[in-house]
C-alpha cells in the first residue's frame, strides 16, 4: 500500500505549505471531565475554540439498569452532510500514538467507542483562519460521547490515554492511496510532543 509522505517546507506549493506556529489555541487534555453516559458539552465544545471547519456533535445517551443506547450519525445530520465513503475501526494499545495524517479532499468522523483518546489537530491551510494552530480532544470513555469532524488540510493524530482504544471513523470517500498524506511525528514546524503527560497543577 503506496503511502505518500508530505514534509512541511516553507515555500512549497502544497495543501500543507506555508505552515506557522503551533503554539497557540491549546486546550487543556483534563479539564472538565464528565460521565461517560452525560450529556454535558465537551471543554472544548465551544466553536470560538476550535480549528476552523472542525465540529463536534455531542450525543445523547438514554441510560437505565439494563445499559444505554447511543444514536450516532444520521445522514441528515449537518456534521455529515458530505456523505457516506467508508466506515473503518481500528483497535491501539495503551500509550501508543499514531501520527500525523492528513487528506486533500477527504473528511473523517471519529467515535472512540472503547477506551479513550487524545486527538491532536493542526490547520496547515494557508487560507484558514486558524492556520498554524493546534487543538487536543479527549474523546472515550469518562469524557462526553461525541462524533469528531475533521475536514481536509488538518493534519491528525492521536495517543491512547486509556487502552486498548477501540476507534471507528466514516471517511467521506474510499480508501484513496493519492489522498493519504503523511508528516512526520517530530515534525519542528507543528513541534508537538507526542510523549508529553498531563500538565501537573
Amino acid at each position: 500500500m503506496e503511502v505518500r509522505s508530505w514534509k512541511l517546507e516553507v515555500g512549497i506549493q502544497s495543501p500543507i505549505s506555508n505552515l506557522q506556529s503551533p503554539i497557540s489555541n491549546l486546550q487543556s487534555p483534563i479539564s472538565n471531565l464528565q460521565s461517560p453516559t452525560s450529556n454535558l458539552q465537551s471543554p472544548v465544545s465551544n466553536l470560538q475554540n476550535m480549528l476552523h471547519g472542525v465540529e463536534l456533535k455531542t450525543l445523547v445517551t438514554h441510560s437505565d439498569e439494563r445499559g444505554f443506547f447511543r444514536e450516532l450519525i444520521r445522514a441528515n445530520d449537518p456534521i455529515f452532510a458530505e456523505g457516506f465513503g467508508q466506515w473503518s475501526h481500528t483497535l491501539t494499545h495503551q500509550g501508543a500514538a499514531k501520527a500525523w495524517h492528513i487528506h486533500q479532499t477527504q473528511i473523517d468522523w471519529w467515535y472512540v467507542a472503547l477506551g479513550a483518546i487524545k486527538a491532536v489537530l493542526y490547520d496547515t491551510r494557508a487560507d484558514s483562519p486558524t492556520h498554524g494552530q493546534l487543538q487536543e480532544i479527549l474523546l472515550g470513555e469518562n469524557y462526553p460521547a461525541q462524533i469528531l469532524k475533521i475536514p481536509p488540510g488538518v493534519a491528525h493524530g492521536y495517543k491512547v490515554i486509556q487502552g486498548p482504544a477501540h476507534l471507528f471513523y466514516i471517511t467521506s470517500s474510499i480508501y484513496n492511496p493519492a489522498d493519504e498524506g503523511r508528516i512526520p511525528h517530530d515534525d519542528e514546524t507543528i513541534g508537538y510532543d507526542w510523549n508529553k503527560g498531563p500538565e501537573i497543577k
